[in-house]
Formats: structure tokens, C-alpha cells, sequence
């Protein structure tokens, strides 16, 4: 009679030095099975995150918008890693939190542990661990049939359909060559957060807002978060370009674009961009500046993002000739974590010998009502009161 030995406990714990070339092989093998997922540049992340390791370490030891910028967990068991996710905050607030990723080891045995275990019990320990998140956020591609079972069997549920969209440089060559109709272009500073934050609530729908929990504090860039993303830029060798559109009348933003620019040509320029559903003809003009902002640098595709709730833009990037590149599911879920509770006794705080000398010293004088055991009160002057009478037969007999 044969009999198996239990499965070897995962141990999860917060990231090391040493763990990062164990997570590049998982996510060598993970790019490896998967194609369509961004994991091809993982690895040059970790290397520039391997030179700066000391420095990132101290920064997390106290409060500062930097301490985040690189907060993962693994999953270790018998000495070998298994597992690694990676989280970080969405809002200022940081009521939201984002999976950035999940990557499991593909080489587990289901006599040890299954790979959807690894990843939910990574899942779980963030859920448990960060206790100011009260949402969880996440993108996953639809085709990865795998991941998606994952997030769905630990609670996530569909929050929005997005498509990746690649305009070709021939494209953004024939924009560039006319002139964009927006008088009212400016640039972008913290005094304008407020206008944005405006424009942001305005453009997506009700529980979509309610999810992202954004606040015009998440609109200012602060000292350190500017020199963090100059320093991130320089690395990258790009730049960023942002403008809004103003409106006099409403003395509102009606649109609103950040444009990252890389000026080696390595990698595609991205864009993010905002338009209030009242005025989508802005689409094609906004378009037009970034493409004109291309024009100095080598060619290169320009990078979009649509959700399923912005058919306008969607119509005119197919109209244009952009080309889709990715789909992905948008997915959130909600944490309630509940207050722990603990037994509050009276009788060990001894409020007989702290409140002795509170104690009345004799007995009280009764007031005019006194009220009865199992009935109504009785009234004192019942001789004014015809109403009361006694049932005292021989007091009848002297009023008589």
C-alpha cells in the first residue's frame, strides 16, 4: 500500500536580489508560451532594477511616492521560486491597487502543486497584506485562457473591453501635413489638475469612475515623482508631450493628450488621450497635433488605447487605417477586510472599586411618580384625581 507524502508548503514572501534572475527565467518561459503577452522586455527591466536595487530598497523603508515603484512578491517552495507577482498602486489615495503581473512556474508537477494554486495563493497574500487597497485592478489578454481562470476564480470580474491600436508611420506622415484646428492648445501644470480631473470624470462611465477612485491630487506631479519619471525617461532614452483643450464658454478641458516620444526610434511613440463624449470631432485634430510632434524623429508607429464604452474613437481609428494589435479584459474586483474583534469584559476594568466613592450614602427621597414592578405608574395626589382610586375598603367608608 503506497501512501503520498503531502505536498511541500508555499512559502510567500516580499522579493530579493537574488530572486531576479529566477524571475527572468519564468518569464522567459512565460513569453515563451504565450506570444501575444508584453513580457519580451521584462528582462531589461530587471537588469536596470538590479543596478538600482540598493537604492529602491531604502526608498521603501519610509513614506514617499516612490516607495512602490517596485513592489513584488514570490512564491518559494523547497528552496526553488514557483511563482512572483508584481502590484502597485493606481490612485493617489491608493485605495486601488493594479496586478501588474503573474507569472507561475510552468514546470510544476500536479503531485506538488498545481499552477493556478501558486498564482492564487499569490493573489490571496496581496488581498490580505495591503490593507488600504479596497479595490484590486488588472489587464489581461483575451486569448490567454489560463490567466483569465485565474483572476475569475479569485473574484475579478469583466470591467471594460480594451483595444491596443498601431498607426504606421506612412499615416501619421500624411496627418502631419495639415495644420489641426485648436486655437485653445495649452500646456499642461498643476494649477490645470482640477480641469482634468473634471474631464476624466466626464469621459468614462459611472462604475468605471467608481473603480478608479481618482482625485485632483492624482493630476499634480509632485517633486518626486517628477524627478523619478525624468530619470525613467533619460534611461528610455523619450520624452513626453501633454496639452489640453480649453473651452472659454464652459471655461472647461474638452480634451487632453500625453504623448511618450522615443527619440532613438527603438521603441513605438505612446499616446493616451481624452476626449469629453460632447465634442469627439477633437478626435482627428488632437491626432494631428502628436503626429506633427513625430515629425523631428525617426518614424516610428503611434501606440492607442479605445475602451468598449468610446465607440466614437474606435469608429475613427478604423476609418484612418490603424490597425488593431491586442485585446484585452479590463477586470476589477472589491476586498473587504474585516476589523478584527476582540472581548471586552467590565468585570476586569473593577468599576466597583474605581466608582466606590460615587455610591449614594443613604437611601434616595422618592420622586412624585413611582412606577410599579408590572404595571403602569401611580400618580401621588390621587385625591385630586377622580379618576384613581384606592382599594382600600375602609378608606371608602371615611369619605363616605
Amino acid at each position: 500500500m503506497t501512501s503520498t507524502l503531502p505536498p511541500t508548503a508555499v512559502n510567500i514572501r516580499p522579493i530579493h536580489l537574488r530572486d531576479l534572475d529566477d524571475v527572468v527565467r519564468l518569464a522567459s518561459e512565460e513569453s515563451g508560451t504565450d506570444e501575444s503577452s508584453n513580457l519580451m522586455d521584462l528582462g531589461h527591466q530587471l537588469q536596470q532594477i538590479r543596478g538600482w536595487y540598493g537604492v529602491l530598497k531604502c526608498v521603501s523603508w519610509f513614506p514617499n511616492p516612490l516607495r512602490n515603484f517596485f513592489s513584488a512578491y514570490v512564491a518559494e517552495q523547497e528552496n526553488r521560486l514557483r511563482g512572483m507577482i508584481q502590484v502597485s498602486p493606481f490612485n493617489r489615495t491608493r485605495s486601488t491597487w493594479r496586478v501588474d503581473r503573474v507569472l507561475v512556474d510552468s514546470t510544476l508537477r500536479e503531485d506538488q502543486i498545481l499552477p493556478s494554486e501558486v498564482g492564487s495563493q499569490l493573489l490571496r497574500h496581496c488581498f490580505q497584506s495591503i490593507w488600504e487597497a479596497r479595490t484590486w485592478l488588472l489587464e489581461v489578454n483575451v486569448n490567454d485562457k489560463s490567466t483569465l481562470a485565474l483572476y475569475r476564480q479569485n473574484g475579478f470580474q469583466t470591467l471594460a473591453h480594451m483595444t491596443y491600436w498601431s498607426i504606421a508611420p506612412e499615416i501619421l506622415q500624411i496627418l502631419a501635413e495639415r495644420e489641426p484646428d485648436l486655437p485653445n492648445l495649452l500646456p499642461v501644470s498643476n494649477a490645470d489638475a482640477c480641469l482634468l480631473y473634471q474631464l476624466d470624470t466626464q469621459s468614462m462611465p459611472s462604475f468605471v469612475r467608481q473603480v478608479y477612485d481618482r482625485h485632483i491630487a492624482d493630476f499634480k506631479t509632485g517633486f518626486l515623482l517628477a524627478v523619478g519619471g525624468g530619470l525613467a525617461r533619460w534611461l528610455r532614452k523619450a520624452e513626453v508631450a501633454r496639452a489640453y483643450v480649453f473651452e472659454p464658454q464652459r471655461k472647461a478641458a474638452i480634451g487632453y493628450f500625453e504623448l511618450q516620444l522615443c527619440r532613438d526610434g527603438s521603441q513605438p511613440h505612446v499616446a493616451h488621450l481624452t476626449v469629453h463624449p460632447a465634442y469627439t470631432w477633437l478626435y482627428p485634430e488632437l491626432l494631428t497635433q502628436m503626429a506633427r510632434l513625430t515629425r523631428d524623429l525617426p518614424p516610428q508607429s503611434l501606440q492607442l488605447t479605445s475602451a468598449d464604452y468610446q465607440p466614437e474613437r474606435e469608429e475613427f481609428l478604423e476609418q484612418m487605417g490603424a490597425t488593431r494589435t491586442e485585446h484585452t479584459l479590463m477586470m476589477s474586483r472589491s476586498v473587504w477586510h474585516k476589523v478584527r474583534e476582540s472581548k471586552f469584559s467590565l468585570e476586569a476594568l473593577q468599576l466597583a472599586e474605581v466608582l466606590q466613592g460615587l455610591q449614594p450614602t443613604r437611601k434616595p427621597v422618592p420622586g412624585r411618580f413611582s412606577f410599579a414592578e408590572n404595571g403602569p405608574p401611580d400618580c401621588d395626589n390621587s385625591d385630586n384625581n377622580p379618576s384613581v382610586r384606592s382599594t382600600d375598603p375602609s378608606e371608602d367608608k371615611g369619605r363616605s
